[in-house]
């Protein structure tokens, strides 16, 4: 039981880390891109420490190239003049400059190698980081386009204006005419008092209408013009 109790917890803590990451993810997101940013800036400095070291080495190597040949050039001008001691000691000390030019080449190798790779991560992680932040202004506009859906439809399913306008509509047009119910219900009354009785002889044809009507009206009218 408690296994599956803490396998629940587990569960329900993932699942709240996961809804907290939805809803700062732009801002997970721009911190991210800070913190490659700042990864950049330092390998930057890395680099340029690197090439400050490699130049610096390179001027070693240039300096110890020309003492050699100086001091090679002396030693030469002192054999020739049959000072061999001197030609000796100046050899010794060639010797030693020569090891030392050795070692200084060798540190210029390393580190224009470390350079090289160096530059080339700084290169690729600026490419990133371009590429992030170019992702970052699309998510940024996709996450605002999904809290406006969202809220648009929290909106609608939760205001039932829309429908309880629809409904009054079709409720009015839809009721029936009280005039209309009025004159069906006189009619009914006068079928069951029968005071219908002779409007529906007359309309059947025997006796005259107990009612005028407008063409009533309008033959009489005519019928007086003719006879005067």
């Amino acid at each position: 039981m408690l296994r599956t109790l803490t396998t629940l917890f587990d569960g329900a803590n993932a699942r709240a880390e996961e809804r907290l990451r939805d809803h700062f993810c732009i801002e997970l997101i721009d911190q991210k891109i800070r913190e490659a940013e700042a990864s950049l800036k330092a390998a930057k400095f890395s680099l340029a420490s690197l090439i400050q070291r490699e130049r610096s080495e390179m001027r070693q190597v240039t300096a110890l190239e020309n003492r050699i040949s100086d001091l090679t050039s002396r030693a030469t001008d002192a054999l020739s003049d049959g000072r061999e001691d001197l030609a000796t000691e100046a050899a010794g000390a060639i010797a030693q400059l020569e090891n030392e030019l050795t070692l200084r080449r060798e540190t210029v190798r390393r580190l224009e190698s470390r350079i090289l790779q160096l530059r080339q991560s700084v290169e690729a992680a600026n490419r990133r980081i371009i590429d992030l932040k170019q992702g970052a202004v699309a998510a940024r506009a996709a996450k605002r386009e999904a809290d406006i859906q969202k809220r648009l439809g929290r909106h609608v399913a939760q205001d039932t204006a829309f429908e309880e306008a629809e409904a009054l509509i079709q409720r009015v047009l839809n009721r029936d005419d009280p005039f209309e119910q009025s004159q069906i219900l006189k009619e009914i009354d006068q079928g069951l008092d029968r005071t219908d009785m002779a409007d529906r002889l007359a309309e059947a044809g025997f006796g005259d209408p107990t009612k005028s009507t407008a063409a009533d009206v309008l033959s009489r009218l005519r019928a007086q013009a003719d006879t005067k």
